[in-house]
């Protein structure tokens, strides 16, 4: 498509002013390299949560997660990254011509995956120039800001008719971008773009060992405690068993705690120590995990988790699409801000529940324990955790389909 009026007019206007100063966040690493850019803090969350099955399938694919400044604060994607263990996560740069030859002339990204709409014009048409398949997903009607369209009416066209693939949240959003000059055949409608949580790996031989040991008794979880926390779950869990004498909890920290048995054995509990290879019995109260790395396991193993270093303030929560992802139901503190659009989408759905105390766990765990409560719950949580999978997965083979192409050529 050819240059327009109102695009000369817009890159006119851009570069009336000195180009802000743009630094990538560290070196270019070896191999593809995906691009995804999220609008919003959601979609930041969700893209992390592609980016990281899209790198999984991929062998040495890396992967770049860039964010809009204005609707995604800094504190926010720091979270993201440390959750899901980013190191390339940077803001987007400026629409500047100067920032964006920087930007692609440092990444050079093998295939580009934009998120929800207000699309950036340069940025765009340069990644195009560079023959980078790009497409948009989750695209929302207020993607598109109408103010803009009307000083620069055939940007947006022009700007859509670049991506490979343009996939719209719902049917107003389709119909916006129709009106924006796409055909119906080039754009689709799709799930709305949601995390489904990491469907974390376990040993297959110690989930079938354990399965039968614990066969038979109650079992709950407290998932990613913290040391503020521990007292709390043990009380809750004392309170419990007084009137579920063989329920077991399994206690896994958020960090390592080699401490944590002689902790908890102090407090008069009959502990196995699962990192000295003890197996719990019969009379076993509390199997202690000193380190997170296994929790694959565990949510197989319990049908009710409770999702910690969310009980006490301080800790911002941990997200609990993993625990519904692997069949349990989720309990969880007052304390949740970074993950609240996940709980809130759970708790929603009838797969999770609040607790606000000591006392409020233990009543919850007592009440959940029972398997026709906790199947409920779970089978509401899977439904949340798959609702966007669709999307995800068509996202992904395409991504994947671009690559091999980019490869074969």
């Amino acid at each position: 498509m050819g240059p327009s009026l109102s695009l000369a007019a817009y890159r006119a206007y851009v570069k009336r002013n000195p180009a802000p100063k743009y630094e990538p966040v560290c070196l270019r690493p070896k191999g593809e390299l995906i691009w995804a850019h999220a609008t919003n803090s959601a979609r930041l969350v969700a893209l992390t949560d592609l980016c990281g099955r899209l790198a999984a399938q991929r062998n040495g694919l890396q992967v770049l997660i860039t964010y809009d400044s204005e609707r995604v604060s800094e504190n926010t994607a720091r979270k993201a990254a440390e959750s899901f263990d980013l190191s390339n996560i940077e803001p987007v740069p400026s629409d500047h011509p100067a920032s964006v030859d920087k930007f692609l002339a440092h990444w050079a990204p093998d295939a580009c995956v934009w998120t929800g709409g207000f699309l950036r014009p340069n940025l765009i048409l340069a990644s195009a120039e560079r023959a980078m398949p790009m497409f948009l997903i989750d695209a929302s009607e207020n993607g598109f800001d109408s103010r803009k369209e009307r000083w620069f009416p055939e940007v947006s066209r022009r700007l859509l008719s670049e991506f490979s693939g343009v996939m719209a949240q719902s049917d107003a959003a389709r119909r916006r971008i129709l009106k924006l000059g796409l055909e119906p055949d080039d754009v689709l409608l799709s799930s709305q773009l949601q995390p489904g949580g990491q469907v974390l790996p376990c040993d297959l031989d110690e989930l079938n060992e354990m399965t039968n040991q614990l066969a038979a008794r109650p079992v709950w979880l407290a998932a990613e405690v913290q040391a503020d926390e521990i007292d709390l779950v043990l009380m809750a869990h004392r309170q419990t068993a007084r009137l579920a004498h063989r329920l077991l909890l399994i206690l896994v920290p958020a960090s390592e705690s080699p401490d944590l048995a002689a902790r908890v054995a102090a407090q008069g509990f009959r502990v196995a120590d699962w990192s000295q290879g003890t197996m719990p019995d019969e009379i076993t109260q509390v199997l202690v995990v000193d380190s997170p790395n296994e929790l694959g396991l565990w949510y197989r193993l319990a049908p009710l988790a409770f999702v910690g270093s969310s009980l006490v303030s301080g800790h911002r929560g941990k997200d609990p699409f993993s625990a519904a992802a692997l069949g349990s139901a989720v309990l969880y503190g007052p304390n949740v801000s970074d993950h609240i659009d996940a709980y809130t989408r759970l708790s929603t759905a009838g797969a999770a529940r609040i607790v606000r105390d000591a006392d409020g766990l233990g009543t919850a765990v007592l009440r959940l324990i029972a398997p026709d409560f906790a199947a409920s719950m779970a089978h509401a949580g899977w439904e949340v955790v798959s609702s966007g999978a669709e999307l995800t997965d068509h996202v992904i083979e395409l991504v994947q389909n671009a690559l091999d192409m980019e490869t074969a050529t």
